[in-house]
């Protein structure tokens, strides 16, 4: 990595960061809301991220710059907003229907989705590491579900895993997307997109949307602080990241947000979600801790070699 290069690694590292630990509160906010019905807190939420993004961009570029940008745009914005929007309405619905606990870890699988539609789509070849990290992840997931099957509400918990799957494949596909349109084309209109594409897929079904002020209050705060700007943060660090360390920094919001769900609304972790849990978190980092220090040796050698006379 060149000199010019470092600033702006390390720059995107925190804003990695900075956007798993803005995400992370979703959990103990939702935890604080008298309304439950997840389609009319995925109608506010998401109206507020496009109201905050449609802010930012005004204020950093204009509006009619960012029109120019959006009507000029490659396939990629349009299939990175469907993502966005797909994971902006499974997130929140699944949050109503599961714990916190089990919709975050459900959602840490993205990087293994990632690799495994790479081996069936582009026929990328995996590595040992990777199919033991899938097998292992798949032993955790599989230890919460037999669990949650004792639960006399096992019914909805496992719906809410199930929606809550959606949230990872579209992340492992928005990444992708996001790494391939590169730092020059300009994504984060895709937030916006996302939103609204998901505000108006459950306005429908979810009218009448009435939310009291109490709610509304931290929908607005949700919406602005826990989607819009930490969306913002990830697309610009994941246009400068490699997936293994966007993939790596992402377990943060596991972590996190259980933790904060645990303290502030006491949502304590059932024995089954921290087993299974334990091991699709030791599954993940282990991957791709082993293959960024693989990729970080075969650029050092690549420079050294170079260097040789």
């Amino acid at each position: 990595m060149s000199n010019a290069a470092r600033p702006d690694h390390a720059k995107a590292v925190l804003a990695m960061v900075l956007a798993t630990l803005l995400w992370s509160v979703a959990g103990v906010v939702t935890r604080q809301l008298h309304q439950q019905n997840g389609l009319i807190l995925v109608f506010w939420r998401s109206s507020f991220t496009v109201l905050a993004v449609l802010a930012w961009l005004a204020w950093s570029q204009g509006l009619r710059r960012a029109w120019v940008d959006v009507r000029g745009a490659s396939h990629l914005l349009w299939l990175s907003a469907f993502f966005w929007g797909v994971m902006f309405t499974a997130f929140m619905v699944a949050l109503t229907l599961t714990s916190v606990a089990q919709t975050l870890l459900t959602d840490s699988l993205s990087p293994l989705i990632a690799a495994v539609l790479g081996w069936l789509l582009l026929r990328h070849r995996l590595p040992g590491r990777t199919w033991a990290a899938i097998a292992l992840a798949m032993l955790g997931m599989g230890w919460m579900v037999w669990h949650d099957l004792q639960s006399p509400t096992s019914s909805t918990q496992l719906l809410g895993m199930l929606i809550a799957l959606a949230v990872p494949i579209a992340a492992a596909s928005n990444w992708v997307s996001l790494r391939r349109a590169g730092s020059g084309v300009p994504m984060q209109a895709a937030v916006l997109i996302g939103a609204l594409l998901s505000a108006l897929a459950v306005a429908l079904p979810a009218w009448p949307v009435g939310v009291d002020f109490h709610d509304l209050f931290w929908l607005g705060f949700l919406g602005v602080f826990q989607l819009a700007a930490p969306g913002l943060l990830a697309v610009w660090a994941a246009q400068r990241l490699a997936p293994a360390e966007v993939g790596l920094l992402g377990l943060l919001e596991t972590v996190f947000g259980t933790l904060w769900a645990w303290l502030g609304a006491g949502e304590q972790p059932s024995r089954g979600t921290l087993i299974g849990g334990a091991l699709v978190l030791t599954a993940l980092a282990a991957n791709e801790l082993l293959g960024w220090h693989r990729a970080r040796r075969r650029t050092v050698q690549t420079w050294l070699d170079a260097e040789t006379p």
